[in-house]
């Protein structure tokens, strides 16, 4: 009984200590007056981890029925390569490049 009493009495000792800390953590900077001469922060640029900057090119406007058929093509193309390949399956079917020009 006793162990177990040390036990709920330490266990509420640590919540309370951990509560303490969170709130401190927590506390609105703005209420304790902190920020009355801070500057405000500067935007952060863009990150160009990937690609330098480079500004967008137009793109040719497309209408949607070219872009329909572009991908039933692609589609039938897709298809008729996994018929084939179910048809006689073999290694060297399976890593053939496809046909189709929407794959990059």
């Amino acid at each position: 009984m006793e162990m177990l009493l040390m036990g709920v009495t330490l266990s509420l000792l640590g919540v309370a200590v951990s509560a303490g800390l969170f709130m401190a953590a927590t506390r609105d900077v703005r209420t304790t007056g902190q920020n009355a001469g801070l500057e405000p922060l500067p935007e952060p640029e863009p990150s160009q981890f990937f690609a330098p900057s480079v500004t967008p090119m137009a793109r040719p406007i497309v209408s949607v029925d070219v872009l329909l058929l572009q991908i039933e093509r692609h589609v039938r193309m897709e298809q008729a390569a996994a018929e084939s390949f179910m048809a006689m399956p073999t290694v060297e079917m399976l890593h053939m490049p496809t046909a189709s020009p929407l794959v990059h």
